[in-house]
């Protein structure tokens, strides 16, 4: 068993997923760079230094999700730290513009179905589907924390605004993320009588491949909220929504 303590960080071969697994190293944590392509993570491990591990872990898979937790407790034998960073925009071309016009844009009205069901895959139903599968591990680190990466475009109460230009665009991704800050409350209702801490963080608008790099800000601010909720003391709070200047509204 590990005498450091672990974290594992889904989507981690690159963007906010690989500076949240550089920050947590220079905490001084085991961290775990999840990644689709092992290959890809082997590279984000290696740049990251040798506290870091490649973790193959495609979080639309059900054998990769297992596979993942059952080498986790066999190699390093604990988890005290979640962070669910993989997602998608859209699916598709990885070059191809977010938010863009017409079905592409992700809105409901006219979105495919196919479209809108890869999104929920990866942003909901991926989130959900490892946390359950790391559960028995978090449950017994001594004070886990499990951290959600959410988006100021999925709160309900600011695009409710109607003077909030992001209302033009919200559709399939926003709503994804709306989803996401509710899983969240979900888990942290759910374990609120556990040490387990439950929150999401919203990096803000962050240059990486997700938005085809059109973001204003850099990678290292971006994980500087997920970093935080991950490390939050035995006072911190659980079932929030919050980025770097504070609480966000659902």
């Amino acid at each position: 068993m590990s005498n450091q303590p672990v974290a594992l960080v889904t989507g981690a071969n690159k963007g906010i997923g690989t500076q949240i697994a550089k920050d947590l190293a220079g905490h001084g944590f085991t961290v775990l760079v999840g990644s689709r392509n092992i290959e890809n993570g082997k590279t984000a491990a290696d740049s990251i230094g040798p506290n870091a591990h490649a973790v193959q872990l495609d979080v639309t898979d059900p054998d990769s999700i297992a596979a993942a937790a059952e080498r986790i407790r066999r190699e390093f034998g604990r988890l005290d730290v979640l962070v669910s960073n993989a997602g998608i925009s859209h699916a598709g071309k990885a070059d191809k513009a977010f938010p863009s016009e017409g079905a592409a844009s992700g809105l409901l009205t006219v979105a495919p179905m196919e479209e809108i069901r890869a999104v929920y895959e990866t942003n909901v139903f991926g989130v959900i589907a490892v946390t359950q599968a790391m559960l028995p591990l978090l449950r017994e680190a001594p004070a886990a924390r499990i951290v959600n990466l959410g988006s100021t475009g999925g709160s309900l109460t600011w695009n409710a605004e109607p003077g909030n230009p992001h209302r033009a665009m919200y559709g399939a991704y926003s709503a994804s993320k709306s989803a996401v800050h509710a899983v969240t409350f979900a888990f942290a209702a759910a374990l609120e009588s556990t040490p387990i801490k439950v929150n999401a963080a919203c990096p803000g608008f962050t240059s990486t491949a997700l938005n085809n790099f059109a973001g204003t800000r850099s990678v290292e601010q971006g994980a500087r909220e997920a970093v935080r909720l991950a490390m939050l003391g035995e006072d911190g709070p659980t079932g929030t929504f919050s980025d770097e200047d504070g609480p966000v509204a659902w």
